[in-house]
């Protein structure tokens, strides 16, 4: 890094009208530049139906050479791929670039697979540094509680005269640069703006004992400043403050407007190009290429952009996307909270003997066994043997439309007990629930080394911005309630979970209502790409689903299925992981190449296709480095 500007914060809030102004602001300063820029109007006349930008913290920019870059944060391939993170100088108070390196390093190694042999930078992607500029802002839909974090990057080789932006929305619930391994990897190398955006969800926790937020440089804010989400102090001599996480207590339902979020990042990308580029203006969708992209419910975010008929994407790529359409698959809480009640015992039945992780001693699963046991108390199953209470529990899962694969797949999400928390951060998301009042008593707190709440130190506060994932257990925060004694502790607060999806009239499922998709607008390239065997978001529910159903309706859509791939790259290092599975990263830059050869070249949009993949599986006790032939191409 090597020069900054900033624009600070407005009171009130300003609004960008939709549309770009078309004067030249080549000798302007940037704050001047960018209130040029603001006060823009179209100057074509027309009307867009995007969302206005609402300004919640003025842009900074950062520029990132010499040692540092956009695409790795300085860490290059080697420091990418170190298992240990980026070191703070000082553990209670990193500086904004010390949080933004780890940030960067936390994402990438959240969404690919960077293990030796797993062919990244050798058989696929580019780990090559980028430099260039970094905006940022947070920004605000009209009408919501709570701001989104956008970021565009502009790298030092984009070229105004092909006009590229990539548009891309985190997977999960991640923060800002939850997508860079997808989208910035593809598109800084190629010369492309990649714009962000953490569709309302993202990592700036707050701790309720004083409620201060994450400030646009990734630190604590002091009070009054803007942050990238906030809430009310606690009253002090209520015990020890919950920690609010902003999935789960914006107020907003995000996941309803993820569509939006994804159209205000794509005009803020040409706002920037606005200041980056005032010589070659003006920036606008109808001449400037914009490409889509994202993984898991980034995939559905940009899906949910391409049902707006005035955004200005030209195409897009979703990979392994949390989606639904209305009358088509499953919405993620029903099966996932199907699969916090079942899975456990579903996965002790002799069809899954071979799935190491499912059986990490070599026998049955304790844990499965009560499961089971408490289906059979429930009189959800009839057998009284351990052995057919689980063969009945697959058999019902079968039947719902799960797969085999899709269950070996699923044992990922039984171990690590990710099911009950992705369904209480999402019930609380969708019933826009405080962060005392969370479905069924969750709540989320610091945890000692007893299991019970305390205080959060100031080193770890200072690093959830940077390290977290959006959906606590995790940055020692806990996920509380929900847990009773005995063999089975989590049964109850998982059945309570599904109650609020079998009671129609909750709020929780008029939250999920909200979110149901509907067709691409008529004639935008959309490829869908998804594992045959993902076990977190099986394609039988959402990808393959909605491509089924758009296609059916009209939409210009192409769907890719992938075989022997699941919903987690980052976990192929795992030998028994990496031993069964191919990464999907590579088809997503393989449609990516396909989605702008056919719009930028004219190349016809490739056919459906299905990739029939060789697993590498283990030779002389080890798992052979990946190559190309295993990926079916």
């Amino acid at each position: 890094m090597n020069d900054t500007a900033h624009v600070p914060a407005r009171t009130p809030p300003v609004r960008v009208p939709t549309g770009w102004d078309r004067r030249r602001r080549s000798a302007l300063p940037l704050a001047l530049a960018l209130a040029a820029a603001l006060a823009g109007c179209s100057a074509d006349g027309g009307t867009r139906t995007t969302p206005e930008l609402v300004i919640e913290a003025g842009i900074d920019l950062r520029t990132y050479r010499e040692g540092d870059d956009l695409l790795t944060a300085g860490l290059g391939a080697a420091g990418l791929r170190s298992p240990v993170p980026p070191a703070f100088a000082n553990a209670e108070a990193p500086t904004r670039e010390e949080l933004r390196r780890r940030a960067v390093w936390t994402n990438w190694r959240g969404i690919a697979d960077l293990a030796p042999g797993g062919g990244y930078g050798e058989v696929y992607g580019s780990l090559a540094p980028v430099p260039g500029r970094e905006y940022q802002a947070l920004v605000r839909l009209p009408g919501r509680q709570q701001p989104h974090r956008v970021l565009v990057q502009v790298p030092d080789n984009f070229d105004p005269k092909a006009r590229c932006v990539v548009v891309t929305a985190s997977s999960g619930s991640r923060g800002v640069y939850g997508a860079i391994a997808l989208a910035g990897a593809w598109g800084l190398p190629r010369g492309c703006a990649v714009a962000y955006t953490d569709k309302g969800a993202g990592t700036g926790y707050v701790d309720t004992a004083d409620g201060r937020g994450i400030g646009l440089d990734g630190r604590v804010a002091e009070p009054g400043a803007p942050v990238e989400f906030a809430v009310p102090a606690r009253t002090a001599g209520e015990g020890v403050a919950p920690i609010a996480v902003k999935h789960a207590h914006s107020g907003d339902n995000p996941e309803a407007e993820w569509g939006r979020h994804v159209a205000q990042a794509s005009d803020f990308a040409l706002q920037v190009l606005a200041l980056a580029h005032p010589e070659a203006g003006p920036w606008t969708p109808a001449n400037t290429r914009i490409l889509a992209v994202g993984v898991s419910n980034g995939g559905g975010a940009v899906l949910r952009a391409a049902e707006l008929p005035d955004t200005g994407i030209d195409a897009v790529v979703a990979v392994s996307p949390n989606i639904q359409r209305a009358g088509s698959g499953r919405a993620l809480y029903d099966y996932s909270t199907e699969a916090a009640l079942w899975m456990p015992c579903a996965l002790n039945a002799a069809a899954y003997d071979g799935v190491l992780l499912a059986r990490p001693n070599g026998g049955r699963s304790p844990a499965g066994d009560a499961r089971c046991a408490s289906l059979r108390q429930l009189g959800w199953l009839q057998a009284d043997e351990p052995a057919a209470q689980a063969e009945a529990a697959r058999e019902h899962l079968l039947s719902a439309g799960w797969t085999d694969e899709a269950l070996a797949a699923g044992v990922l999400s039984v171990n690590f007990d990710l099911w009950r928390a992705v369904n209480a951060t999402y019930a609380s998301a969708y019933a826009r629930s405080g962060v005392d009042a969370m479905p069924c008593g969750f709540s989320f707190a610091v945890a000692g080394p007893d299991g019970q709440p305390r205080a959060p130190t100031a080193a770890e506060r200072a690093a959830w911005w940077s390290d977290a994932s959006g959906i606590p257990p995790g940055n020692g925060i806990a996920l509380r309630g929900g847990v009773e004694p005995g063999a089975d502790p989590t049964l109850a607060g998982n059945l309570c979970l599904r109650a609020l999806w079998d009671d129609a009239a909750s709020a929780v499922r008029a939250g999920i209502a909200a979110t149901e998709a509907t067709t691409p607008r008529a004639g935008l390239p959309v490829i869908v790409v998804h594992g045959a065997d993902d076990g977190l978001v099986p394609e039988a529910f959402s990808g393959e689903a909605y491509a089924r159903r758009s296609a059916h309706d009209g939409a210009t859509l192409r769907y890719w299925r992938v075989r022997n791939a699941q919903h987690f790259d980052a976990f192929l290092g795992l030998p028994v992981l990496g031993a069964r599975y191919v990464p999907m990263m590579p088809y997503g830059y393989r449609a990516l190449d396909a989605a702008w050869q056919h719009v930028a070249e004219g190349a016809p949009l490739p056919a459906d296709a299905e990739f029939n993949t060789t697993p590498r599986g283990f030779a002389d006790g080890a798992v052979p480095p990946l190559r190309v032939e295993n990926l079916g191409f």
